[in-house]
């Protein structure tokens, strides 16, 4: 195959320059993968937090999660253990999407120094010193509607 650049050289590309291995990490258990690998790329779906204390069917008291910096730790904890079940660490994510909705605590407004407090604990540390790329962004609401913080990560395998 041959591929023109921008200098107008001709350029052969290898099939197996072209392909990339792709490896799904899921479970029959969700409707979409946990992570994707493409090549030394892993794209970690977004996720969101588990409770701080569980649902009490017997007194049918709902499950606790907790204000945007519990919830972004738990998060953040949730992140470091699915990187180190593929090999990677914190240190790896590369970028960053953070969807915040507003705290109804908060009369509606985004913790946007929760979400920082929180990541500060992970990013940019003298254990940890690597700072991804990130954006947030407010959300009408997430897919949980308890939640208030959804994170997605990519991370790349250092050669």
């Amino acid at each position: 195959m041959a591929l023109m650049s921008a200098a107008g050289l001709c350029v052969t590309a290898s099939p197996a320059m072209a392909q990339t291995k792709v490896v799904h990490i899921q479970s029959d258990a969700s409707p979409l993968a946990t992570a994707v690998w493409a090549g030394d790329t892993l794209y970690v779906s977004g996720q969101l937090a588990s409770p701080v204390t569980l649902a009490d069917a017997a007194t049918g008291k709902a499950a606790e999660y907790g204000d945007t910096q519990t919830q972004a730790t738990s998060i953040f904890k949730k992140l470091d253990a699915i990187l180190k079940e593929q090999g990677l660490t914190l240190g790896d994510v590369v970028n960053m999407h953070v969807y915040m909705a507003g705290d109804p605590n908060k009369g509606g407004k985004l913790d946007f120094p929760g979400l920082q407090a929180a990541y500060l604990q992970y990013f940019g540390t003298k254990e940890q010193p690597n700072k991804p790329s990130r954006a947030a962004m407010q959300v009408a609401a997430l897919a949980a509607p308890w939640a208030l913080i959804e994170i997605e990560v990519i991370a790349v395998r250092s050669k």
